[in-house]
């Protein structure tokens, strides 16, 4: 019984400068087909356009504006609180 473990591989000619960019974004015990399947399998953010309904993003908006005021509120009380203490 033959059985496949791994991927077929194909062999590819890459330019110098391309083989540099690959080196520096590769981390430890990563393959370069990981890199590759890594950095070129980014979905564009344009992929995500019309995926919500104009109602949905406008809800979407408010809540991160909201959320937004709220992390501010807390931001200037911390600040006011660090100020009172090393007045």
């Amino acid at each position: 019984m033959w059985v496949c473990v791994g991927m077929a591989t194909k062999n590819i000619s890459i330019t110098e400068e391309a083989y540099k960019i690959l080196a520096k974004k590769k981390m430890v015990n990563e393959s370069f087909s990981k890199v590759i399947v890594r950095e070129i399998g980014k979905r564009d953010i344009m992929d995500f356009a019309g995926i919500l309904s104009s109602e949905e993003a406008d809800e979407l908006e408010e809540n991160i504006r909201k959320i937004r005021e709220i992390k501010e509120k807390g931001y200037k009380k911390r600040i006011e609180r660090l100020k009172s203490n090393f007045n």
